[in-house]
């Protein structure tokens, strides 16, 4: 029934389904939360929308202002979501090694891009450094509001609800959540509210195993876009966490291949590293247990890339 109420209402309740053909026999159940049905194809609208009402209730963002934000695209997407319904101008620090189809959909948008050239369309510290410096110089200019996505302590709340819901999708069941880390706002804000619920919850990091920074390794150049910033992000919280995941780019795209192919659920390489991840862990807590994790966004984004493009 129609309710009178607009586009940023849509975000949230997303569907939770059980993965079969991918998972051994010896595994955990796998649960997967379909994040692509948020109104972008991303579980950042829920960030998105938090960095912004947060702002504007405190009075840090207000009617007129410009909003500013450096991003791969999924955040910057979701963010141009928001303030095209709030009526805010959007200026979008990016990189040439995101995918077309995130650059495109923050322009339909309204965002106004500027593109940071990456090396080789990999994506390591040094891109990420000087993403944020030149968001840095934007957010200098009056009426600006840069979001900071790394450092806004807001944004953990924007993933309480999303932990609500697999609480009360698994009827309290759930044994490990497992999620990729970028700014590692999500993994904080689902662990914090699960584990108030649950202590006994695991929590488990996923990072690129070419740049392992949180297991304690060296940063290096990857291709999971997202994730990975090559350090320890601000918003990281040790002591939420139980363990962490080093996926390879290579095993990570070739699960979201496989997660197409033989499940019928098209989502990114960072879900398919999640899933991998998902994996290790069900084995470990073997069959019975329940292990939820999230496709964090829709295979849609990535059909330039090498994920699934025909070759």
């Amino acid at each position: 029934m129609y309710t009178g109420r607009d586009v940023l209402h849509a975000i949230g309740g997303t569907s939770m389904v059980p993965l079969r053909r991918v998972v051994p026999s010896d595994c955990a159940t796998i649960l997967v939360k379909l994040e692509w049905e948020n109104p972008t194809g991303s579980m950042k609208d829920r960030v998105a929308l938090a960095m912004i009402e947060c702002a504007e209730r405190d009075g840090r963002l207000k009617p007129g202002d410009t909003v500013v934000e450096y991003t791969g695209g999924s955040t910057g997407t979701s963010l141009a979501l928001v303030c095209a319904a709030k009526g805010y101008r959007l200026r979008i620090v990016s990189s040439d090694a995101f995918s077309r189809e995130k650059l495109d959909h923050m322009v339909a948008l309204g965002a106004e891009l500027t593109l940071v050239p990456s090396e080789g369309g990999t994506f390591t510290k040094k891109l990420f450094l000087d993403m944020i410096e030149t968001a840095r110089g934007m957010a200098r200019e009056p009426n600006t509001y840069w979001t900071n996505q790394l450092e806004n302590r807001d944004s953990p709340t924007g993933y309480f609800g999303l932990a609500e819901e697999i609480w009360s999708q698994t009827e309290g069941r759930v044994d490990a959540f497992v999620q990729s880390v970028g700014t590692a706002a999500s993994s904080h804000g689902v662990a914090t509210i699960l584990k108030r619920h649950k202590p006994g919850v695991r929590v488990i990091a996923v990072e690129p195993g070419e740049s392992p920074v949180l297991s304690g390794g060296a940063p290096g150049a990857h291709q999971i876009e997202g994730i990975g910033i090559g350090y320890t992000p601000p918003l990281w919280d040790a002591g939420l966490v139980d363990g962490v995941e080093a996926v390879a780019t290579e095993d990570a795209k070739e699960m979201a291949r496989r997660l197409a192919r033989e499940e019928g659920i098209c989502a990114g390489t960072s879900s398919g590293a999640n899933v991998i991840a998902a994996i290790r862990e069900g084995r470990r807590l073997g069959r019975g247990a329940c292990v939820v994790t999230l496709m964090i966004d829709s295979g849609l984004k990535y059909l330039s890339t090498d994920v699934f493009r025909r070759k």
